[in-house]
């Protein structure tokens, strides 16, 4: 059973300064994270009450030995050869999850696009461009923040592009 999403005015998180430095208008939805759920993800498009489509997760992936942040919504996964070729690479594969952690600044499940410790080549599904706002995590489990993915794009230096598959 889906569990009642909160919302909260502020985390205080990198993310959500980052997001308040910049000037963008943002939602945050905090939610009780269940560690024994399998897809962290799934939770929380299930705990807002958002389609997975609308949710999308962080992934950092090697490409030719450069870490490069996915966004793709959690009902696909990461297609890492179109990763790699938009970023005109040519072979990605996931990170190890703790030099992940250690460049980013957040937790497995709770790394976000928005206020990372150092700043990463970063890719954007394109269907994130097919809605109105998206959520992606706001740098901790339980924590989601919504933005248009404009804003997104534009304070990530995000590129563009078919990255998921279903």
């Amino acid at each position: 059973m889906p569990k009642k999403a909160k919302k909260q005015q502020q985390g205080g998180t990198p993310a959500t300064v980052a997001l308040t430095t910049a000037g963008v208008s943002f939602t945050v939805h905090a939610y009780d994270h269940d560690p024994s759920h399998p897809s962290y993800g799934e939770e929380a498009a299930e705990a807002m009450g958002v389609s997975p489509d609308r949710v999308f997760k962080t992934l950092v992936a090697d490409v030719d030995g450069t870490l490069t942040v996915a966004v793709v919504p959690v009902a696909g996964s990461l297609d890492l050869k179109a990763l790699a070729t938009a970023v005109s690479g040519k072979r990605a594969a996931m990170a190890d999850p703790t030099l992940a952690e250690r460049t980013t600044g957040y937790v497995r499940g709770g790394i976000s696009p928005l206020g990372q410790r150092k700043k990463l080549p970063t890719v954007l599904d394109a269907s994130a461009s097919a809605h109105a706002t998206i959520c992606v995590s706001a740098g901790r489990r339980g924590l989601e923040v919504e933005l248009s993915p404009t804003d997104l794009t534009h304070l990530t230096d995000a590129t563009l592009a078919p990255i998921a598959r279903a």
